[in-house]
């Protein structure tokens, strides 16, 4: 088994230009019954790819550079993949996970930063798979240095479909739909099977499959037992993707899905070869049930993930306070009283995320890491929340979301009845029915309803995660003043 890898070395930091160009390989991708022959053509992905190139642009300019990116040895890398050393190298991948939300407003969800931080706190931590293999370590770096210096854009996929309720809820695996391998050999692994839910998988250069869900300990489930990755275009690598949000419709139509649309796929493998330095952990369902937590990717995943979430917020408190402002609501007591419930909101984010980077400390590995209280803290109540912010928009927007007419209504014959009808005391027509339009992407449309539940089950079903934030809490010190009390 080798443990050498030959995995070849980049410059850092990608353009969007060459992002694009790295897309068109052999990927399988079908959408809509048909197989995809283009990725950056198709007209259901084409516009994602885009946005996501020019994200990857916004890397060399000058205004967000020094945030974004950071040089080390004569390179220059995405922030996202800097082992943090310091408080102050935690606060500054807060701030460039913010920037990269801040490009969409949050509602480009999977920008790449998300899956750099989970290679990054890997790398960092690699000792940990030791336990399983020493050569899993050595991967573990050697991975991180491919992607860190190609800028590689990475999707994950965790959850096996569910074949048996009960089976699944005890924490068994079924062979008949879960992925697993099926065969060993010197060169690596075949496995074989299902995963879901790749977000991003047609636009991602990379697959992370990782354990997620507990497994058992026992000898039925080693075979699902791993952690691997593998690039897009392997062979029998297949993605089936939903329907596409992306309807073609103008920027003006559908501001938002005309740009973010950001393809969920489930990937099916084929009998496909996994080289074994690809390979982090095999055969041990306890290390993949410690993994996440002791490695401390899963908390430097929710330091991205808070800072994604508060820009997202901070868009949806403006658009609350625009579409007020554009009828006059805004000096309404009640209007103003249910905006300032978002407003909380924000706010209650920022201190989470301030709290928690500001208490950063350093782990076992000799890297610093966030505080995970605040962090997990916010991931488990922004799923109870962003339904919410939801419902505001709509009771705000009420039947305005729905009685807008479209772009080519504002140069036909009846352009001067829109100018007329649709204007507000405060905005002329062709400004409020954009307004309206934007509103009706985030509240009421397919792209806007498909990012409540991405938010409603983001990191898992809200009970299990709940459980753990429980298991978890401090609760001794709590119980003592109690104890205290009680014995006074």
């Amino acid at each position: 088994m080798s443990n050498v890898s030959d995995l070849p070395k980049g410059d850092g930091i990608r353009n969007g230009k060459q992002y694009l160009e790295d897309l068109r390989d052999d990927r399988d991708v079908w959408i809509h019954g048909e197989k995809v022959k283009d990725v950056t053509t198709h007209p259901s992905l084409c516009r994602g790819a885009e946005t996501l190139a020019g994200f990857l642009d916004r890397q060399f300019d000058d205004q967000c550079k020094d945030t974004v990116t950071y040089e080390e040895n004569g390179g220059t890398y995405a922030t996202s993949f800097m082992i943090p050393k310091s408080v102050d190298d935690i606060k500054k991948r807060g701030e460039s996970a913010y920037e990269w939300a801040r490009w969409s407003n949050g509602m480009f969800g999977r920008t790449p930063d998300y899956k750099n931080a989970s290679v990054m706190a890997f790398a960092a931590s690699a000792k940990f798979l030791e336990e399983g293999r020493p050569e899993f370590a050595e991967n573990m770096r050697n991975y991180y240095e491919y992607v860190r210096t190609n800028d590689k854009v990475l999707t994950h996929t965790l959850i096996n479909p569910t074949y048996n309720f009960e089976e699944a809820k005890q924490g068994r695996s079924s062979e008949k739909v879960a992925l697993q391998v099926v065969k060993e050999t010197d060169s690596g692994l075949v496995v074989n099977g299902a995963r879901l839910l790749a977000t991003l998988g047609p636009h991602a250069d990379e697959i992370e499959v990782f354990p997620s869900s507990l497994l058992t300990a026992n000898e039925d489930n080693l075979p699902y037992a791993f952690a691997f990755t593998i690039p897009t275009g392997a062979p029998g690598v297949r993605m089936i993707c939903r329907d596409t949000y992306d309807h073609q419709k103008s920027t003006y139509d559908a501001p938002l899905s005309s740009r973010f649309e950001e393809m969920d796929a489930v990937i099916i493998f084929d009998n496909v070869h996994v080289p074994w330095e690809r390979v982090f952990m095999y055969r041990d369902p306890l290390l993949c049930n410690r993994a996440f937590a002791e490695t401390h990717a899963v908390v430097h995943m929710m330091h991205q993930v808070i800072c994604g979430k508060l820009a997202k917020t901070e868009f949806i408190v403006g658009l609350l306070c625009a579409m007020a402002k554009a009828t006059g609501k805004d000096k309404d007591m009640n209007v103003k009283g249910m905006i300032a419930e978002a407003m909380w909101v924000a706010e209650t984010l920022r201190a989470l995320r301030y709290h928690g980077e500001s208490e950063a400390h350093e782990d076992q590995w000799g890297n610093y890491v966030a505080l995970r209280r605040p962090l997990d803290t916010s991931r488990n109540t922004y799923p109870k929340l962003y339904p919410r912010l939801i419902e505001m928009i709509q009771m705000l927007g009420s039947s305005s979301l729905i009685a807008t007419p479209t772009e080519a209504d504002l140069g036909n014959a009846l352009s001067e009845d829109v100018a007329k009808y649709f204007q507000t005391v405060n905005l002329k027509s062709e400004d409020r029915i954009a307004l309206f339009r934007l509103a009706h992407d985030v509240a009421v449309s397919g792209f806007g309803n498909r990012q409540v539940l991405y938010e409603r089950f983001f990191f898992g079903p809200q009970n299990i995660m709940a459980s753990i934030y429980y298991d978890l809490y401090n609760k001794d010190d709590m119980m003592d003043k109690v104890t205290e009390i009680l014995n006074r």
